[in-house]
């Protein structure tokens, strides 16, 4: 790789941005640091499709840093039901009330200081000192890492250190320093519409011609993984206790999957249970319940994330009175259950109940 080629990168790239990327969202070209960082946060890990309609919905509820920085907790974990990963919500209230006391509202310009705010990782700070103030800071990603291991045919692994290093010190070379938004902004949607993962248009690229996968035939090898994920296995029972058309919540507060988000009563095993008659008595004799009605035992559902593999059961229980051991819990009225923020996996069966 030398410096000729890596201006044949930029210069066209900066050309296909310019004359043939017609790639269309919400916050493309805007300067407010508001909704820069809120796109940029909605989009970790989670799709343009998807995250456009929650950019909207959030940009309509809390127009201004102010008004998401007063909202309630409740109310802005509601809004970001079904996006996942909800460590980004919480640091989201974090990091908005931290700008409206420290700093009136108004996002530093300075890359070292964004990285000092909750959920603000190296590619978030980039892309707002970028975007927002043309500061010359290069966004790494996965796009990214796939675009440059193409291009210039380097098959070093980009989930190790010495990989993340390499690319990362490859892309700040790269980068058109004078035009540093419109540069980061060609490199992603590039990514995301040209040098795909899979079925790439290398036919129609405008960098094809110097492209060192697409030469060799690497395309469909490159970028080299060297990990890889191993999903750790969860099995979840959730009672649903009715009294007297009250139901059992309690919000998930736990350093785990789902945190501030509320669910049912919980009962994890290690290994698949045979859900039936016997089985559940022996957990209502552990929580100290005597009288009950087991009203259903539904299909498993299940939910994949990152790392995990959550399989689910759902068995409602009629309770006939308040047992002391669950009277420390929060009980709310069956028609209040869609005020409250819950895992995508309750959702469905909440949905196909007809509960919500």
């Amino acid at each position: 790789m030398n410096n000729k080629q890596k201006k044949i990168f930029t210069s066209h790239l900066m050309q296909w941005h310019k004359v043939i990327n017609n790639r269309t969202m919400p916050w493309k070209g805007i300067k407010d640091t508001y909704k820069i960082w809120l796109s940029e946060i909605i989009l970790q890990q989670t799709r343009v499709e998807q995250g456009t309609a929650y950019y909207e919905k959030f940009i309509k509820t809390y127009p201004t840093i102010y008004d998401l920085a007063n909202a309630k907790d409740e109310q802005v974990f509601k809004l970001w039901e079904g996006l996942g990963y909800y460590n980004r919500c919480k640091n989201l209230l974090i990091t908005a009330r931290d700008i409206v006391k420290k700093y009136n509202g108004v996002f530093p310009e300075n890359y070292d200081e964004l990285l000092k705010f909750k959920g603000i990782g190296p590619y978030t700070a980039a892309a707002i000192a970028s975007f927002a103030f043309n500061k010359p800071y290069a966004v790494v990603d996965g796009n990214v890492f796939r675009v440059l291991a193409r291009f210039f045919g380097n098959n070093l692994a980009i989930d190790t250190t010495e990989g993340k290093y390499f690319f990362t010190n490859l892309a700040n070379d790269v980068l058109d320093k004078n035009n540093a938004a419109l540069y980061n902004q060609a490199i992603m949607d590039f990514g995301a519409t040209v040098c795909k993962p899979v079925i790439a248009l290398c036919s129609s690229c405008i960098l094809n011609t110097y492209c060192l996968a697409h030469k060799n035939g690497q395309v469909n090898h490159l970028p080299v993984k060297e990990k890889r994920l191993i999903k750790k296995k969860r099995f979840f029972i959730y009672f649903i206790f009715n009294y007297q058309n009250k139901i059992l919540i309690h919000k998930r507060v736990d350093k785990d999957i789902w945190q501030n988000l509320f669910e049912f009563f919980l009962y994890e095993t290690e290994t698949l249970i045979q859900w039936n008659i016997e089985t559940i008595q022996s957990v209502m004799q552990e929580i100290g319940i005597k009288f009950y009605e087991i009203k259903q035992i539904s299909k498993e559902y299940q939910q994949q994330l990152t790392h995990q593999n959550i399989k689910t059961q759902f068995v409602e229980i009629k309770l006939e009175k308040m047992p002391t051991t669950l009277k420390k819990y929060q009980w709310v009225d069956t028609k209040n259950l869609k005020q409250f923020a819950f895992p995508k996996l309750i959702n469905s069966f909440l949905k196909e109940q007809k509960l919500i």
